[in-house]
This record gives C-alpha cells, structure tokens and sequence, in this order.
C-alpha cells in the first residue's frame, strides 16, 4: 500500500464521525467504507480491547479471536465470559478515573491548597490501577488455560504485534 494512501486512510478514519447532520446512516453518520466492519455506524474507535480500535478497526474483540484463533464453540464461549468480566472491570476503571480527577480537582478549588483530598485522589487512582491490573492477569491466566499450544503462540503474537491491547 502506497504511504500517501496510509495517511489519506488515517485521517478518514481518524474524522469519519464529523461529517455534520447532512450525512447518510444514523446519528448523522455512515461511517465510512469500513462500517460494515466496525458494527453499527461504524464506531469500532473506542473499543478498549484493541487499542481503540487497533489499526483495522477491530469492533467485536470476540469475533475477531475466534476467527484468528480459530476457536471451538465452547472456546467462544468462555472467552465471552472472560472478555466481559475484563470489560465490566475496564468501565469500573474509568469511573474510578472521573472521581480521581474530581477529588484533584477539589483539592485545587479552596483559598489554600488541600493537600489530603489530593492524596485521597491519588491513592483511589492508584486502588483503580491495581483492581485493573489483578483482573487483566486473572484474565489472562484464564485466556491460557482455555487455548491449546497453537492458540496460545498466536494470541501472544496478537499482543505482541499490538493488535490485541490489554
């Protein structure tokens, strides 16, 4: 693929979800040439189990692992169970997050600095951090013990090349 191609692509997909009121599809938009791919009106950017999307888009995690781990019904399953336990503890994360940001902010509201909120702030970021890291390992540990040898190698060169972010 030409680079000048790379860079047309990145930024289409980058600004699909700006093209205004007048555009086709739901919500305004129709979401470019690669909807069909992202799941309903293309929004497959914010998917936290793939980097945001990864550099395909990546929408539906676990349809994706079936097909590139070639995954029995029973694997799919499991994994189901296992992606949405991560995904419960991800959306906990980013609440966890906004009240870190608050307490921050609180901190910095007063007539003097207040220096316990702050650390009150920090410590949660940190409880946040640690409960995210224990479920991602938990699954992980999971992950492993579902997956034959074959499987294994090929999901571990998925996080390694980055295309499956955990």
């Amino acid at each position: 693929m030409h680079p000048a191609f790379m860079s047309w692509w990145k930024h289409a997909r980058e600004h699909h979800h700006a093209r205004g009121p007048h555009a086709c599809g739901p919500d305004g938009g129709h979401g470019g040439p690669h909807a069909w791919f992202n799941g309903p009106g293309g929004r497959g950017h914010d998917d936290p189990f793939f980097g945001g999307g990864g550099p395909f888009g990546v929408r539906r995690p676990l349809r994706f692992l079936a097909h590139k781990l070639d995954l029995s019904e029973g694997q799919v399953a499991e994994l189901a169970r296992i992606l949405d336990a991560l995904k419960t503890e991800r959306a906990q994360g980013d609440v966890d997050n906004r009240r870190t940001v608050a307490a921050f902010a609180e901190a910095m509201e007063g007539v003097s600095f207040a220096e316990p909120r702050a650390k009150d702030g920090g410590d949660q970021r940190v409880r946040s951090a640690e409960r995210l890291r224990d479920a991602v390992i938990k699954a992980l540990a999971e992950i492993h013990a579902l997956l034959d040898e074959d499987q294994r190698k090929r999901f571990a060169y998925l996080i390694r090349t980055g295309v499956v972010a955990l």
